[in-house]
This record gives structure tokens, C-alpha cells and sequence, in this order.
């Protein structure tokens, strides 16, 4: 278990650093300390290996999510708090950062789209907000999903070469934007666009 997780984070940074076509399977080996034959025995292929990487990747993602399920503070906080966190995570989970990055990468089929789980959620999170009545009538739920989808997207590429992308300022800043027009009048001063999630990025 120990070397099948330390080739994964290997891969991971590899496939970060080189991109998934240029990776070799030397490289990802010597980074974890491991044979070639090692390697081979617990995956069969680079690709096997980015699976891999992939399903990790997948399983941070649903911890995130997970523990913003729409409970206390509310449906609307906590999509903002799981916004936080997911640009925490990546600021700090080369797992992660390299999950998402293979979701994108061309001429490859992701087994698990990161992209599409993330979608998936918030898209859920959005119609239980309107269900709890902590959206404005006015509100389209697939144009809510459309702005939050694709503003962390972006942060999440934009944040590959610039991690300032990913700081809490600027997800708080997307948030002061967007709460307004989407939180009714009487609630609109309840949420915290910096998030009350207690966690912190350390770049």
C-alpha cells in the first residue's frame, strides 16, 4: 500500500510538472523510490497510473465537499465555504491539482471527471438553495451553476501558474460580486463572502 500511494503522488507531481504525455514511467518510479518492476506490478500502464491518480484526486474532492452538505450555516454559506476549501486544497494537494489537470488533458479520456463531479455538486447545492428559499425568485439555478462552475474553473487553471488565483481574497471577492444577486434581500447580509470555513492556505 505504501509504494502503490508513494507512485500515485509521484505521478501526481510528474504529471503536474511535465504534463501526462511527456511523463515517463522512469521518472515517476525514481521520484517514489521504486523500481521500474515495483511500478509495473501495482499499474499496468501510464495511463492505469494516471486512473489512479484520478480516483485520489476524486476521493479529496468528495472529503471537501462532503463536509459542506448544507447543513448549519446554511446551504449558500456552505457552497462558499466548500469554494474556499477546494481553493485551499489545490493550492496545497499536488494529488488534487494534478486530478484536475488530467481531467483537461487532450487527447485523453478521463475515467473520473473532476470537473464534472464538481459540476455535479454544486448543481445540487444550488437547486437545495432555491428549495430552502436562499435564493432570489429571480434567479435561473442552471445560471447560478453556470457563474460558479466556471469562476473556480478558471481559478483552478488560472491558479496552475499563479497561485494568487487561488487565495482567499480573490474567492471572497468573486463572492462579494455574486451573493447580492442571488440571496433575497432579507438574507443578503447573512453570508460571509471570505467563508466561515476556519481553514487557511499556506501557498
Amino acid at each position: 500500500m505504501r509504494t502503490r500511494e508513494a507512485l500515485i503522488r509521484s505521478a501526481a507531481e510528474i504529471f503536474h510538472d511535465e504534463g501526462f504525455h511527456a511523463a515517463a514511467l522512469t521518472t515517476i518510479s525514481s521520484r517514489a523510490g521504486v523500481s521500474n518492476g515495483a511500478l509495473h506490478f501495482h499499474f499496468a500502464s501510464k495511463a492505469a497510473l494516471a486512473d489512479a491518480v484520478e480516483e485520489a484526486a476524486a476521493d479529496v474532492l468528495r472529503a471537501v465537499v462532503g463536509r459542506w452538505d448544507g447543513g448549519p450555516p446554511g446551504v449558500l454559506q456552505c457552497l462558499v465555504n466548500a469554494t474556499h476549501e477546494l481553493a485551499c486544497a489545490l493550492q496545497n494537494d499536488v494529488v488534487l491539482r494534478a486530478g484536475f489537470e488530467l481531467s483537461r488533458e487532450a487527447g485523453r479520456q478521463p475515467r473520473t471527471d473532476l470537473r464534472l463531479c464538481w459540476q455535479n455538486w454544486v448543481t445540487d447545492m444550488v437547486g437545495r438553495a432555491g428549495r430552502g428559499g436562499e435564493l432570489r425568485e429571480s434567479v435561473a439555478p442552471e445560471s447560478a451553476v453556470a457563474a460558479v462552475v466556471a469562476a473556480t474553473s478558471g481559478f483552478e487553471v488560472l491558479g496552475m501558474r499563479n497561485q494568487a488565483w487561488l487565495s482567499r481574497s480573490t474567492v471572497a471577492q468573486f463572492w462579494l460580486l455574486l451573493l447580492p444577486a442571488l440571496a433575497p434581500a432579507p438574507h443578503a447580509g447573512l453570508w460571509q463572502a471570505e467563508g466561515s470555513w476556519t481553514g487557511t492556505a499556506t501557498g
